[in-house]
């Protein structure tokens, strides 16, 4: 599948045509680092925010990412969240992705940038909030974190 994927993409790039005008091919699931998969402790740390009394101030998660087909899924097995993200760009053992959940009237937005290095990674998790009222954003709130994690389980590079 993915090399089928990989052939297409050759071929639209090959002849010019584009998937939609404005669309930029930063990154994609097989550029992915194979160290990126697996069971991640992430340590986050709240280093800016507009709403101390919403978010908390540090936490400690366990990520689980894993890829079936061109989806990569993450999942938390202390508070049962499951996401699908959407790779935003890869290069090399970096990696932005951004991952969106809603909540009644409210949307949550992740966009996070982390470094890998053979089992740890660095860097940041940038939370907005969005409230709805009849459709429209009444009110945002943003915080950001700074994130630290450690390996668990999975293939290291």
């Amino acid at each position: 599948m993915r090399k089928i994927f990989q052939i297409i993409l050759f071929f639209i790039l090959l002849s010019g045509n584009t998937l939609a005008q404005d669309t930029v091919l930063t990154g994609s699931v097989s550029m992915v680092p194979k160290s990126f998969y697996g069971t991640w402790r992430v340590i986050s740390k709240l280093s800016d925010t507009d709403s101390p009394t919403l978010f908390k101030k540090s936490g400690v998660d366990l990520w689980n990412l894993s890829r079936s087909y061109d989806v990569i899924n993450l999942s938390n097995p202390f508070n049962g969240a499951k996401a699908e993200i959407k790779i935003d760009k890869v290069e090399d053992n970096f990696v932005i992705f951004k991952k969106t959940g809603k909540n009644g009237s409210k949307v949550l937005t992740d966009i996070v940038e982390i470094k890998i290095n053979n089992d740890t990674f660095s860097g940041i998790d940038k939370l907005k909030l969005d409230t709805y009222v009849n459709g429209k954003i009444m009110k945002t709130e943003t915080a950001v974190y700074t994130l630290k994690g450690e390996k668990i389980a999975g293939d290291v590079d």
